[in-house]
């Protein structure tokens, strides 16, 4: 017998396969989002007002939740009695070969993230961090390397990957193991049985969507900022960059540019428009690697990625556990905004993207034991984070430090920092087809992000059933999705996208939180023999 919830899509109409009262909820909450922020004078400060008190409240609970999901995947992986479980049945075989399901994990987790923040970040810890406001490191000097990159490592380190993998953990147990519905509802069997399938099924899906949508629309705010400064170097039209800054136009064209490339290819489909993409991705990213490690500081590199891992790991349960919050001082209110400004807002933009990314470990880990899912989806993405971060963030601060860029670097705004350094380390002709090459690698991160999310927010709403009549609905999740991004944009810029941000992931954090339990009540019952959870009458 098949204890499956059961996700109530309609028969006929223009809702036909999917959950109206889920696509409705949601598209009323973006527009009504959309519509107070464009007709409120000073939308962005009470965002501003609104995300403060959210970080007050409930910062802790972002440090807290993410450490947990981190530690209950290592204990996981590392207990003889569940490491050796596999997502299915005993026989069940892997559907992919290792190095591909790497691959595609590791493209679904990372991406424009990598370029915006690969110099960007180590540059901005090496001039400031907790090390530095509390007097342990000098800022912008050689012995501020080390803290800079311990700092930068927590941010893409084990910790948001876990994350990842603590969602796509709960669906591929409850679906290869309970053969439900790999959606994000499926876990909650294991607490509520068949009332998770109106009520809270409900809000699950809708807390998901709305993560997933506000989540994309961040990367794409930074994207296309970093891209509006590409294309400047590239062309240097006036009318993109002003005054040092993106213009509204610049940033609105760059946004419906990605918008439209996205919603062509999500209607292409899986097996096109974002297969192709993704691969292309993966090719241009190792190409781009590939020359800073044969061009850059490599042996700087080595030494800081080394040195870095060793500071990292050491440092990790404390970075994971501190909370920040007394701003009766001058150096207990800058560690508290620091850690606002990043750890955070981090934490909040990783769980954004855990309905999306968890779906898809879910569905490529079929047949890998636990064991093998931790060391795919956690601890080898991180390595390759360290890894993207020591070589081209690397080579920027090697180019500081030893004088070459005379500052050219680190006076450039974070999104162009890149840019500055291809400037820096390659002399002309060659620094022009490195910057398109940067460009290109952007634009199809950006695209394949969008394209991405679309499909998945469209796969909930039906719940996990693939549609035939889907183009209508592709289409309309699109062009909602870039309305939120450009009004955000137009009324307060990247910080009135971070505070959604950190204000929406709250929600889900809360989900991914019952997520964890379910999975533990599940495999406890499991192993002690004792009757299937999730039982639903009349399925």
């Amino acid at each position: 017998m098949s204890f499956e919830p059961v996700t109530h899509v309609e028969t006929s109409g223009f809702y036909r396969g999917y959950n109206r009262g889920i696509a409705v909820s949601v598209k009323l909450i973006i527009v009504l989002l959309v519509f107070w922020t464009a007709t409120t004078p000073n939308a962005a400060d009470t965002l501003l007002a609104v995300q403060t008190a959210t970080i007050e409240v409930f910062g802790v609970w972002y440090i807290s939740a993410t450490a947990l999901f981190m530690s209950l995947c290592i204990i996981l992986a590392l207990l003889p009695g569940t490491g050796s479980q596999r997502l299915g049945m005993p026989d069940t075989q892997p559907e992919f070969s290792r190095f591909a399901w790497f691959s595609m994990m590791f493209g679904a987790g990372i991406g424009v993230g990598m370029l915006t923040y690969s110099t960007a970040e180590p540059l901005y810890h090496f001039g400031n961090n907790p090390d530095v406001i509390m007097g342990n490191a000098e800022a912008l000097t050689a012995g501020n390397v080390r803290p800079a990159y311990k700092w930068t490592l927590l941010h893409y380190g084990l910790t948001p990957w876990a994350c990842y993998a603590v969602v796509g953990l709960s669906l591929a147990y409850f679906s290869y193991r309970r053969g439900m519905p790999l959606t994000i509802r499926s876990p909650f069997t294991a607490l509520l049985g068949a009332r998770s399938n109106i009520v809270l099924g409900g809000i699950v899906d809708t807390a998901a969507i709305l993560a997933t949508l506000i989540g994309i629309a961040v990367t794409i705010g930074y994207g296309v900022t970093q891209l509006a400064y590409g294309a400047h170097h590239i062309t240097h039209w006036s009318w993109i960059i002003q005054e040092n800054a993106p213009t509204t136009l610049g940033l609105a064209v760059a946004v419906g540019i990605i918008v439209m490339a996205a919603m062509m290819s999500a209607l292409s489909g899986l097996g096109r428009g974002i297969k192709w993409l993704s691969n292309l991705n993966m090719v241009l990213s190792w190409l781009l690697l590939l020359i800073f490690l044969i061009f850059g500081a490599t042996w700087f590199a080595g030494e800081v990625f080394v040195q870095g891992l060793y500071d990292y790991l050491g440092a990790l349960p404390a970075m994971s556990s501190t909370v920040w919050s007394d701003p009766s001082t001058q150096e207990g209110l800058e560690l508290a905004q620091w850690q606002s400004n990043w750890t955070i807002f981090y934490w909040a933009w990783w769980i954004a993207f855990t309905p999306f990314v968890g779906l898809f470990l879910a569905r490529v880990s079929r047949g890998r034991t636990l064991r093998e899912y931790a060391i795919g989806a956690i601890i080898l993405p991180s390595l390759m984070c360290f890894a993207w971060l020591c070589i081209i963030g690397g080579t920027a601060l090697d180019l500081e430090l030893s004088g070459i860029a005379q500052g050219s670097i680190l006076d450039a705004d974070l999104s162009a920092q890149l840019f500055a350094t291809v400037d820096v380390l390659f002399q002309a002709p060659w620094a022009f087809p490195i910057t398109c090459l940067c460009v290109l690698l952007l634009l199809t991160y950006l695209i394949t992000s969008a394209d991405s999310a679309v499909l998945v927010v469209n796969t909930i709403v039906s719940g996990g059933v693939e549609q035939e009549h889907a183009s209508q609905h592709i289409v309309l999740w699109s062009l909602l999705l870039g309305l939120v991004i450009i009004t955000l944009l137009m009324v307060g810029g990247l910080e009135a996208l971070r505070s959604v941000m950190i204000i929406g992931a709250l929600p889900f954090s809360g989900v991914m939180f019952f997520m964890m339990l379910s999975l533990l009540i599940a495999m406890w019952r499991d192993r002690h023999g004792t009757s299937p959870i999730g039982k639903l009458e009349g399925t």
